[in-house]
Parts: structure tokens; sequence; C-alpha cells
């Protein structure tokens, strides 16, 4: 858990599709997305929520090659509210240090909402 807090079904929840740099070992990329990165976008205003859930270790055993690296999940209260979020130095920080662990042409989202089936 990067930032913690409440969501409710009206909040929008963006899903990143994590990829790591070619080259870049696995577990230094996990220590730097969770120790570095992580904190960084953790204080863009407008995100309400932040987890990352990195790909298991042993997902890469014998020389497999996961799909993703990990997935990014942010809670923020509407669309109109992360587009505003594009406008803050937080969010700048954020996409200046993206290249220093993420393959660039390799980064996959979706904007959804959450909804409970019973």
């Amino acid at each position: 858990m990067q930032k913690e807090g409440p969501t409710d079904s009206a909040m929008v929840k963006l899903v990143e599709f994590i990829t790591r740099k070619p080259g870049m070992d696995v577990e230094a990329f996990q220590r730097y997305w969770r120790t570095v990165h992580g904190p960084l976008a953790a204080r863009i205003p407008m995100i309400r929520r932040y987890v990352q859930c990195h790909t298991r270790l042993s997902a890469y055993s014998a020389g497999r090659q996961p799909l993703y690296d990990g997935v990014a999940e942010v809670w923020a209260d509407s669309t109109d509210a992360l587009r505003e979020s594009e406008k803050t130095p937080e969010y700048a920080a954020v996409r200046a240090d993206e290249p220093k662990f993420l393959d660039p042409g390799k980064l996959a989202f979706i904007i959804t909402r959450e909804y409970t089936v019973l």
C-alpha cells in the first residue's frame, strides 16, 4: 500500500499494467517502484488511494517472463480529477521518474469503476 484512503463506488479506478525497463533486474525494479516511485506518486493530491501489486518472484523462475511485472491501482474522485492531476508538479515528478524503471513502450491502462456483485 502506497497511499491508504477510503474508496467508494462513485470513484474511478485507474489500473496500470506495469512492465520494467529492459535489462533491469526484477528485484531492483520492485525495490525502486516500492521505495522511490511509489512515494512520489502518493504525493499527487488527487489520488485518494494507491496500491502496488508486484508480480511474485516465483513467476520468473526457470527463465519465465510474465506479461506484466506488476499492476498499479489508483483511486480518484472522477476522471476530471485524474485530468487535473496532470497539471500538478507532483505528477510532473512522477512522469520524469518513469524512464528510470519502466519500459515506456509497454504501459497499458484502463479507467474503470468498481462494482460489488452479490
